[in-house]
């Protein structure tokens, strides 16, 4: 391909500033078309970011000739389905995180890629995010020595819209449409980044109950997991508790020191070792995807690899099958 020029299905909160812009400001690369069920929205958000067209049917986007690669922005239940329409038409798919609902639609949309001889992205960003690939550089460089185990808290508090008055969950809590709870949504991502740094993770398990009854999705996770390195993992993810205790942090303790990070609200990463602590501080830059989608069209253009694809993408979704499912398993 010359000129990367991508149709956006699912125009929504993810697309206005993530990633949306930066499809047009990657070189060699141009957002043509957006589709949305609701056709005003649709409109509306092409008018807003000088997109030329825009759809409220899937399929018309798809078999747009104009359309050569697909962005799939819509919650999980769909990935499956839409990503397999547009590989069995010839267009190359970058699909948002968790890829699918679980390991075995990952698994099938990976057969159809294969297949079809067509590239399936996921939108795992942090693999390329200059904070991210910072954070790298320092685990490689031997500086904490010997990796020993990583741990992880995330805690928040529950959002407005699930604990108002009407009580209506948002999407992300409702596993019919996100495959599970908000465990899924953002521990995909820490699972992803951690299997890209320390390698593969050869077995997990954990437990996951729902506490505080405010949606039908699980609201506390905890993990252990174990690295085919022999590096150990915990972690703990919970959704119900007051804002005073929100926590989003993790660290890699090594045989010489740590390296104490955050995987979604701060940009320090603090290294201490014997001789001391050093902090580094890497802000997110404008549109968190956009290192990403360069690499991106850099492959399809034949110029280069993203880190990022769907054989890498759906491990995380295995991993997090293992853990919530309760059950311990070994590849």
């Amino acid at each position: 391909m010359d000129q990367i020029k991508w149709g956006i299905i699912g125009c929504g909160n993810v697309t206005e500033v993530k990633s949306g812009p930066a499809f047009n400001k990657v070189p060699n690369s141009q957002l043509v078309a957006v589709m949305r069920r609701d056709a005003e929205k649709a409109e509306d958000y092409a008018k807003r970011h000088n997109v030329p067209k825009w759809y409220s049917n899937v399929d018309d986007l798809i078999n747009d000739p104009e359309v050569n690669a697909v962005y799939i922005a819509t919650p999980p239940n769909v990935h499956e389905e839409y990503a397999e329409k547009a590989m069995r038409a010839g267009k190359p798919v970058y699909v948002e995180k968790p890829m699918a609902m679980n390991a075995g639609e990952c698994d099938r949309m990976n057969a159809v890629s294969k297949e079809t001889g067509i590239p399936l992205f996921v939108a795992y960003y942090r693999r390329s995010l200059p904070y991210f690939v910072k954070l790298k550089e320092l685990i490689y460089s031997n500086i904490i020595g010997d990796i020993r185990y990583v741990n992880i808290c995330l805690q928040w508090q529950p959002y407005d819209e699930e604990v108002g008055e009407l009580r209506k969950p948002k999407w992300r809590v409702q596993p019919e449409i996100s495959g599970g709870g908000h465990f899924h949504d953002l521990a995909s991502h820490q699972f992803d980044y951690l299997e890209y740094v320390l390698g593969p993770i050869k077995q997990a398990s954990g437990i996951a109950r729902n506490q505080a009854g405010l949606y039908e999705a699980d609201d506390i996770t905890v993990a252990n997991f174990e690295f085919e390195s022999g590096v150990l993992g915990t972690g703990t993810w919970c959704y119900t508790i007051n804002k005073e205790q929100r926590e989003d942090s993790a660290q890699i303790v090594g045989s010489k020191g740590r390296i104490k990070f955050s995987f979604f609200e701060k940009f320090d990463i603090v290294v201490e070792t014997e001789t001391g602590s050093e902090t580094f501080t890497i802000p997110y830059p404008p549109h968190v995807q956009q290192p990403l989608i360069e690499l991106i069209v850099a492959e399809l253009r034949g110029e280069g690899k993203s880190p990022s694809n769907g054989v890498t993408g759906g491990r995380a979704n295995l991993i997090m099958d293992w853990i919530t499912k309760g059950q311990k398993q070994v590849l």
